[in-house]
């Protein structure tokens, strides 16, 4: 039995925190995982500039709401589970993928947790558990599912490594040169072809 992981920011719906660094005009909260592998490093260091700047969950959230899928994603999953079980796995907050998954059609998303204060303001985050994507990749094997997994970062790269099959998906070329042995591809239609061929 196979179950497909996969990452939301970049693979289905564009970078949240690109998007709102460019609706704050803050060109620093441009950096994503696939400039920072360190998670939570990446993190505290974006939650001290929204601190340093007096933006709160609403802010970013006025900016989600106007984020469609990427062109493609919707059907691309569709098609994906008409085949086989799915899931994705990001490290997004429920506080900011719930309006994403209504317009991806409500698709099995396990994320992670903001803390916020009754201001509004972000104080924290709460992880799922550690090293999310990697950890639940290993607890569905445990289970009986093969996994193939696809992502386009460097907190992709544990569970892509450890599934039967794992592609990156328009990932960054400084990505796909560290990393030639992952199979990389670039529409949804390879992706798809991808995963269906490590099926049989």
């Amino acid at each position: 039995m196979y179950i497909t992981c996969l990452d939301l920011e970049g693979v289905l719906v564009p970078e949240i925190w690109i998007a709102f660094s460019e609706a704050s005009g803050i060109p620093e909260l441009r950096r994503t995982t696939r400039d920072e592998p360190d998670y939570d490093k990446l993190m505290r260091w974006r939650l001290g500039i929204l601190k340093e700047h007096g933006l709160g969950l609403k802010e970013i959230q006025d900016t989600i709401a106007t984020i469609d899928p990427l062109p493609g994603a919707k059907e691309f999953l569709d098609e994906l589970r008409s085949i086989t079980q799915a899931v994705i796995l990001s490290d997004t907050f429920t506080q900011f993928a719930q309006p994403l998954m209504k317009k991806l059609g409500w698709p099995t998303l396990l994320c992670n947790e903001l803390v916020v204060a009754p201001d509004g303001m972000v104080t924290d985050f709460r992880l799922r558990c550690q090293q999310t994507k990697l950890s639940t990749v290993r607890a569905l094997q445990s289970v009986g599912y093969e996994t193939i997994a696809s992502g386009d970062s460097f907190n992709d790269l544990a569970m892509i490594q450890a599934s039967k099959a794992g592609f990156l998906f328009r990932a960054p070329e400084s990505i796909k040169q560290q990393y030639p042995e992952i199979p990389a591809c670039e529409t949804y239609d390879e992706l798809l072809s991808l995963i269906k061929n490590a099926m049989n």
